[in-house]
């Protein structure tokens, strides 16, 4: 799931799963931080879901997947667009 907050000059974006699927360490990676896995582990929130925020232009477009332990790749389908074998987020 992602949730936005628009602020003045950017938009924050939120990535959020369950606290147990997929099981393990999982960080969000796309064109944002250049595809770097482990640059954004989503962190476990006082709801019991795990997120993390990452501020983004806004009005643009970026492509990210999450990967999961043992070299699992997933998408958003709560992005509502692909790029190829990605998710695509619209800021």
């Amino acid at each position: 799931m992602l949730e936005r907050k628009l602020r003045k000059d950017r938009t924050q974006v939120t990535f959020v799963l369950p606290a147990d699927r997929p099981p393990g360490p999982v960080s969000v990676v796309g064109d944002f931080n250049d595809w770097q896995p482990g640059a954004h582990p989503l962190r476990t929130r006082t709801d019991g879901k795990r997120a993390v925020t990452v501020d983004l232009p806004s009005e643009s477009t970026h492509s990210f997947r999450y990967l999961a332990a043992g070299d699992y790749w997933f998408n958003d389908d709560s992005a509502g667009d692909q790029d190829g074998p990605n998710s695509r987020l619209h800021t």
